[in-house]
C-alpha cells in the first residue's frame, strides 16, 4: 500500500516537472520571437519605424523677380537669386480654390514676405494743394466819396503804405460840402433847433467828419477843402487816384486791409469736396521762408464748383501777428481730413491696381496664397477703404506680393466665397437659371453652402466641374447628406451660384463604393 502511495506521487512530481518545463519553453520562444523582431527592424533603419506621408513635388521652380523664367529643377534665376518651387496643390479649406498656390515657409522667408490685417480704422487723407494769400474781407475798406469835386491833397501815395486810424487819407475840393457848411451856419445864425439838426445831419451824411463839424460849429467859417481820415490802422491798397483827380459818389478811391489775419484760397477737386468742412486743420508753408509752418483751419467751403477746372475753392484762415504773410503770396497748403467714422482699411501698399480690377494677395495660412479681387474707395497715406472682397481680421501680403500674383492670377479666378462684388450677370435681361445633377461633397450649414460635383450644363455649354453653390433661404437643406445624389435649379446672383430648388435623387450610400462609382458615372 504504501508503494503504491510513492508511486504515485513520483509520478505527480514527473508530470509538474514537465510542465514547468515546456511552460519555460514556450515563454522562452516567444521572447526570442520578439527580440528578433526589434531587431530586425533595428538593423533594417529608423526610417521603417516611422512612417512619413510622401513629400510633395514642384510643378516647376520660377524666378522670384521674373514669373516668365521657369526651370524644372533648383537653381538660380538669371540676377543670381534662388528659383522658388511652385506646387500643384493649393491646400484645402474655405478659401482654397482657383489659383491658390502654396510656398514652403523657408521661401517664404528668403522672400520677404509680410502680412497686415485688414482692420476697422478712421481715414486721415492729408489733401495737398495749392493757395494765395488775401486781404481777410471781413475787415477790409473800401473808401468812396459821397459827393463829387476834385482831390486838392492825396497824403498816401503808393498802394502797400501802411497807414493807422485817423492818419488823413485825401483833400477834396466838393461844391456840395461847400454848401452843406453854408446852410449849417445859417442854420446856427437863425438859432432854429430843428433847422441846425437837419443841416448837421446833411454834414454826417456827406462823411464830413465830426472834428471838422466841430470847427465849424465854433469857428463859423466854411473850408473850402475838407481832409478825410482813415477809418481804421492797416495797409493801403487798390490806390486809384491822385492829387487833381476829379471824383464823384461810386468811385472806388482806395481800401484799407488789414494783415493780422489773413485769407488763402485753395481749390480741391471735385471727389475731394466730401471730405473738407468747416474747421479742419490745415498746414501752409510758404517758399520764400522755408521750414517754417502756419497752422490754421478751414473757414468756408465755397458752394459752388468751376465748370472749367472742376475745383471747390476753399477758403482757410491764418493768423499773421508778424505780419509775414503778404497778399498775393504763393502757399503750399495741406488739409487734414479726420473722418470719424470707422472703416475697413488695409495697407495701401498690398494693393495691385490694374487697368480693369484691383487685387490684393489673401494669405491662407500654412504658406498658401491667392490673389482675389477687391472693391477699394477712399485712399490716405499710407491706407486705403476696402468696400467689398475682405473681412475684419483676415490677412493679406503687404511685400512680395507681386509675384505671388503673377503666379496666382494665371488660373485664379479671382473670387471669395462669401464675399460677392456688386457684379450681376445678366442673360436677355434677366439672371439666367439651369437645371443640373450632382453629388453631393460637403455641406456647411453656417453658411448654406454645398460644394457639389455636378455634371453638365446643356444649356450654358458648360462641362462637369466641382463647385461651391449657395443655397437659397427658401430650400430646406434638412436630410441632405454627403455623397447624395441630388437634381438642382441653380441661377447667377451676385457673382455666386445660388441653388432655388433641390431635390434628392438617392440617398448617401458610404458602405458601398460601387454605388457612389455609378453617380459619378452618371455625372459624366
Amino acid at each position: 500500500m504504501n508503494n503504491q502511495t510513492n508511486l504515485e506521487k513520483n509520478n505527480s512530481k514527473k508530470s509538474s516537472s514537465r510542465k514547468s518545463m515546456l511552460t519555460g519553453a514556450v515563454i522562452g520562444a516567444l521572447v526570442t520571437i520578439g527580440l528578433y523582431s526589434i531587431l530586425a527592424e533595428f538593423s533594417a533603419g529608423p526610417e521603417s519605424m516611422v512612417s512619413t506621408p510622401e513629400e510633395k513635388k514642384p510643378l516647376y521652380w520660377v524666378a522670384p523677380m521674373d514669373a516668365n523664367y521657369r526651370r524644372d529643377k533648383p537653381g538660380q534665376s538669371p540676377m543670381g537669386m534662388d528659383l522658388v518651387p511652385v506646387y500643384a496643390d493649393g491646400g484645402s479649406g474655405a478659401d482654397s480654390g482657383p489659383g491658390t498656390i502654396k510656398i514652403s515657409p523657408e521661401v517664404v522667408n528668403n522672400l520677404g514676405v509680410r502680412t497686415a490685417m485688414a482692420e476697422y480704422k478712421s481715414l486721415h487723407s492729408q489733401i495737398k494743394t495749392v493757395g494765395y494769400v488775401k486781404y481777410d474781407e471781413d475787415q477790409l475798406v473800401h473808401i468812396h466819396p459821397r459827393v463829387e469835386g476834385w482831390i486838392e491833397k492825396l497824403y498816401v501815395k503808393a498802394a502797400g503804405d501802411p497807414i493807422g486810424k485817423n492818419e488823413p487819407l485825401y483833400e477834396i475840393y466838393s461844391p456840395a460840402l461847400v454848401n452843406a457848411q453854408e446852410e449849417y451856419l445859417l442854420a446856427l445864425d437863425r438859432k432854429n433847433q430843428r433847422l441846425i439838426s437837419a443841416a448837421e445831419d446833411r454834414l454826417s451824411a456827406l462823411q464830413l467828419p465830426k472834428s471838422a463839424i466841430r470847427n465849424l460849429k465854433k469857428a463859423r467859417r466854411v473850408k473850402q477843402s475838407i481832409t478825410f481820415y482813415s477809418p481804421q490802422t492797416g495797409v493801403v491798397d487798390n490806390l486809384n487816384i491822385r492829387e487833381g483827380f476829379f471824383v464823384k459818389p461810386g468811385t472806388t478811391l482806395m481800401s484799407i486791409g488789414k494783415l493780422d489775419q489773413v485769407w488763402v484760397e485753395a481749390e480741391i477737386f471735385e471727389r475731394q469736396s466730401s471730405q473738407v468742412i468747416k474747421g479742419l486743420l490745415v498746414t501752409m508753408s510758404l517758399a520764400y521762408l522755408p521750414g517754417i509752418d502756419w497752422q490754421g483751419e478751414v473757414d468756408y467751403v465755397y458752394p459752388t464748383l468751376d465748370p472749367k477746372t472742376r475745383t471747390i475753392k476753399v477758403r482757410l484762415r491764418f493768423s499773421n501777428k508778424d505780419n509775414q504773410l503778404k497778399p498775393n503770396m504763393f502757399a503750399q497748403v495741406i488739409i487734414h481730413s479726420n473722418m470719424k467714422e470707422k472703416i475697413l482699411m488695409i495697407p495701401k501698399e498690398a494693393l495691385i491696381r490694374s487697368g480693369n480690377s484691383d487685387r490684393v494677395v489673401l494669405a491662407l495660412g500654412e504658406g498658401r496664397f491667392k490673389s482675389i479681387e477687391v472693391k477699394v474707395g477712399r485712399f490716405d497715406d499710407t491706407s486705403v477703404e476696402i468696400l467689398a472682397g475682405l473681412d475684419k481680421g483676415e490677412m493679406v501680403v503687404s511685400s512680395a506680393q507681386f509675384l505671388l500674383d503673377s503666379e496666382s492670377s494665371k488660373s485664379s479666378d479671382f473670387k471669395r466665397m462669401n464675399h460677392p462684388l456688386d457684379v450681376q450677370v445678366f442673360s436677355g435681361g434677366e439672371f439666367s437659371s439651369a437645371e443640373a445633377e450632382g453629388v453631393v461633397n460637403n455641406i456647411m450649414l453656417d453658411h448654406r453652402m454645398l460644394n457639389i460635383s455636378r455634371g453638365p450644363v446643356e444649356k450654358w455649354g458648360r462641362p462637369a466641374a466641382t463647385l461651391d453653390f449657395l443655397v437659397s433661404e427658401q430650400v430646406d437643406m434638412t436630410g441632405l447628406e454627403n455623397g447624395m445624389l441630388i437634381q438642382f435649379t441653380f441661377h447667377m446672383s451676385d457673382d455666386n451660384f445660388v441653388i432655388t430648388d433641390l431635390y434628392p435623387q438617392a440617398p448617401a450610400n458610404f458602405n458601398n463604393p460601387a454605388n457612389n462609382d455609378a453617380q459619378q458615372e452618371r455625372l459624366k
